[in-house]
């Protein structure tokens, strides 16, 4: 990609010897707008090169890009589920407002009379992850509901999903072209599975249970054992009820059965040297995210949890100086993860 002063000096080149070449005179100040526009152009085209490699796409450019090719989309964001406990006597109708303390919504999805006290089921009303509060924080009526007094959550909301990244997508994208799915193989059970919101990743078990039997296990798009409502969704969206009748996507006589994979919790101990200005409590929170980051990225692609690659994460963390004494669910070997299973971060116990 030639740059203006580049084009000026080759364009000059072309002219007679006979002409003033010197900046002000007739020839130079004609012709730098013109290189100044050819710098532009050459721009414009290096540009649209670097769309032709698909790599270099993000957001709706990918997205069409996609699926001009593969007819895949962008999984969408999901709504939270979860329920509440209301004290009162009166009605709660669909669409009736709960919130947290923080301005999260949520709506009740079904009509329910209670008297005294009851449950409802609820939604969060915006979808993505942010609809996954933690147990005890539904706690407000953001408009008044006659005959009620009190509202909150026994359990946390689950299963709120934002919207498929830039980069699953494009995973998804190259895994389609890479490995063909075709007449029901191996492949095209983990597309199925892989294509339903809220799915991370999943892995598939051929003949799993004799001749025509085939086993998916799944993980949420957290890279954590997926919740029974996920794991449902995807088997009615591949072979509901297990029956084999051809009424999901799988091929007739094909029974598929779709499992969540195992979690197996990694405890970690570690004696830290803080950086000037860190709390413990901050480094804590900091190598709790460097570490939960890390087992997204080996989930169901690695079958260890590497005890030096935890070390790295944590000395990787802002407000780590350095770290002794690291323990990994107890001790200093890599952790196993058969291939059912996940790793998913337990406890994480700090000291100075």
């Amino acid at each position: 990609m030639a740059e203006k002063k580049e084009i000026l000096t080759e364009m000059m080149s072309s002219l007679s010897s006979r002409y003033d070449k010197r900046p002000g005179n007739f020839a130079y100040d004609f012709l730098a707008p013109v290189a100044e526009r050819f710098e532009k152009t050459d721009d414009e085209i290096a540009a649209v090169e670097d769309k032709l490699d698909i790599a270099n796409l993000s957001g709706t450019e990918l997205e069409q890009r996609i699926y001009e090719r593969t007819a895949i989309e962008r999984k969408k964001a999901t709504h939270a589920i979860g329920s509440v406990t209301v004290t009162g006597t009166g009605t709660i109708f669909v669409g009736d407002l709960f919130e947290t303390p923080g301005g999260v919504q949520f709506q009740a999805t079904e009509q329910k009379n209670i008297v005294v006290s009851g449950t409802v089921n609820v939604e969060a009303v915006e979808a993505g992850a942010g609809g996954n509060v933690p147990a005890n924080t539904i706690t407000l009526f953001p408009v008044t509901l006659a005959g009620f007094t009190a509202v909150n959550n026994p359990e946390p909301t689950k299963d709120g999903f934002d919207a498929e990244s830039d980069d699953d997508l494009l995973q998804r994208y190259y895994e389609r072209i890479r490995t063909p799915a075709t007449s029901g193989n191996k492949h095209h059970y983990k597309n199925w599975a892989k294509e339903t919101p809220g799915v991370g990743d999943a892995r598939v078990i051929p003949l799993w249970n004799g001749d025509n039997t085939v086993k998916v296990i799944i993980i949420d798009s957290d890279r954590k054992p997926a919740s029974e409502a996920l794991v449902q969704a995807v088997q009615n969206h591949i072979d509901p009820g297990i029956t084999g009748d051809g009424s999901g996507a799988a091929p007739l006589g094909a029974f598929c059965t779709v499992v969540s994979a195992t979690g197996v919790e990694i405890n970690v101990s570690v004696k830290v040297t803080l950086s000037s200005g860190y709390t413990l409590q901050q480094v804590t929170d900091n190598i709790r995210d460097n570490i939960t980051q890390y087992l997204k990225e080996i989930a169901f692609a690695e079958s260890i949890v590497s005890y030096a690659k935890i070390g790295a994460a944590i000395l990787d963390s802002a407000g780590v100086e350095d770290y002794a004494n690291l323990l990994v669910n107890g001790g200093t070997a890599n952790i196993a993860i058969d291939y059912e299973e996940v790793a998913v971060l337990g406890t994480v116990t700090t000291s100075v």
